[in-house]
């Protein structure tokens, strides 16, 4: 016991020192002391969020203390006495952690999905992913039952065979009751559980306390107390199916109740982008400064050559082909946390729809001549012989002016907007490339929009004609 008392102390301070390692030892983001001041704004949603696992925690010690006194109470009154009920019931905990951490695993490993559909509003794949959680959540529990059901003593004699007990053969028959009737209805325990951890994910933390209570606090615990003294022992191990039933009875009303609250998008579907028909010949590609006139002059360009113009079509074709939902695949290089853009573009989600809009501009490049504004195109398309890659920059004074004039900010406003969007772009193009987004070497031209629109695109498409690819 001594041992594994150090051995659990030694493994928590040693995790411990590994993780103040690496908090302080990032590479894309760095802890200070205003780090550790708390936002409360967001502390309370993740205290709302939390409350449900903090129950559950709360409970498990409150249950195995009940669960022990009316143990040794009603043991001592039966043929088993009380070290029996008690060594059993220890069992049967570690051997429900394991199950029922199968189920957790499954749930937390796709709450990031469910929260971001959830915000995206796609309701339907929200129910198309909790029914592959409950059909997954089900076959553990079905699985589980048959195997405490068919096969109890296998289970228990993994811990060891009793020595020291007058007359082992209770020991036995108590173990088998205790896996039949207590874990009976462990499917049922398992859905409870997957159905809290699924309500925290989608912002419901009152439907996720409900959940975790209603089987443990509100049933188990009075039930554990009352039956035994009807029915003795064998009163505690009905306890748990009973409140499993009540539970699931629960939690079935509140996913139903959930899920048709669940409005499907009504607004009219957009019409299938597609690849616009071109021919061979120059691609240009437009990088620009925040205010620069960039997308415009982009426009401009494309009419004066009379080839395809892409912006915001490229961000649907690489919706289309990536599943992920337009504008977030638009605001990517746009709106990244404020000092965490790296950490943010190293995400998972992120990645995939980087990888989506590569592979849609190469094949809008492969279709023919074209004019493609942002998203590193320059970078992705460096392989290309007939790119012509375009930078735009003006005063800042310039830019200023046309953010008041274009979205009506006020001179401050439009001084953060460009410090904003311009940092999000550059972190965004450093993550791609790994080069500098203003670097003039990275560009074959590099033009100031403050002499106009139009001007613009008549130096880009001069230079196009004098240097003809």
């Amino acid at each position: 016991m001594t041992g594994a008392a150090l051995a659990t102390v030694i493994g928590q301070t040693v995790s411990f020192i590994i993780s103040l390692i690496y908090f302080f030892r990032p590479k894309t983001f760095k802890l200070t002391i205003k780090s550790f001041i708390p936002d409360l704004k967001i502390f309370s949603s993740a205290l709302k969020l939390g409350t449900s696992s903090f129950i559950t925690q709360m409970t498990i010690v409150i249950i195995s203390l009940v669960c022990n006194i009316m143990l040794a109470r009603y043991g001592a009154q039966s043929r088993y006495g009380v070290d029996i009920p008690i060594a059993i019931i220890g069992i049967e905990s570690k051997v429900f952690t394991v199950v029922i951490n199968l189920v957790v695993g499954i749930v937390l490993g796709c709450q990031p999905i469910i929260g971001y559909n959830i915000g995206a509003k796609k309701y339907d794949r929200v129910k198309k992913l909790y029914k592959s959680i409950l059909i997954c959540t089900i076959v553990i529990g079905v699985c589980s039952t048959l195997l405490f059901e068919l096969a109890p003593r296998a289970v228990v004699s993994i811990f060891g065979t009793p020595t020291n007990i007058p007359n082992p053969e209770d020991y036995w028959i108590f173990a088998e009751k205790t896996f039949r009737i207590f874990l009976s209805l462990v499917t049922f325990t398992c859905i409870i559980k997957m159905s809290s951890i699924f309500f925290q994910a989608v912002g419901k933390p009152v439907h996720a306390v409900i959940s975790s209570m209603i089987r443990d606090i509100v049933c188990f615990i009075p039930l554990i107390i009352i039956l035994p003294m009807r029915f003795g022992i064998e009163g505690i191990l009905f306890a748990a199916p009973a409140a499993d039933f009540i539970a699931m009875i629960v939690a079935a009303a509140l996913t139903v109740t959930f899920m048709k609250s669940l409005k499907k998008d009504t607004t009219p579907q957009e019409s299938r982008t597609v690849i616009a028909p071109s021919q061979k010949g120059v691609i240009i590609t437009i990088a620009r400064e925040h205010g620069s006139s960039g997308k415009q002059i982009g426009k401009v360009v494309a009419e004066k050559l009379g080839i395809p113009f892409y912006y915001k079509e490229m961000t649907a074709l690489a919706a289309q082909e990536s599943g992920l939902d337009k504008e977030f695949i638009s605001d990517i290089n746009a709106n990244s946390p404020g000092l965490m853009h790296d950490l943010y573009l190293s995400t998972q989600v992120i990645q995939q729809a980087i990888t989506a809009q590569d592979k849609i501009i190469r094949k809008i490049a492969d279709n023919g001549s074209c004019v493609i504004v942002g998203r590193a195109a320059d970078y992705v398309l460096r392989e290309y012989e007939n790119v012509v890659r375009v930078f735009i920059y003006a005063p800042k004074e310039y830019r200023m002016k046309r953010i008041m004039k274009i979205y009506g900010d006020t001179k401050e406003e439009s001084k953060k907007s460009i410090h904003r969007s311009d940092t999000a772009r550059a972190s965004y193009y450093k993550n791609i490339t790994g080069q500098d987004w203003n670097n003039p070497h990275n560009f074959d031209l590099s033009v100031n929009s403050d002499i106009g629109i139009d001007k613009c695109a008549e130096v880009i498409c001069n230079y196009i004609k004098v240097n003809s690819i």
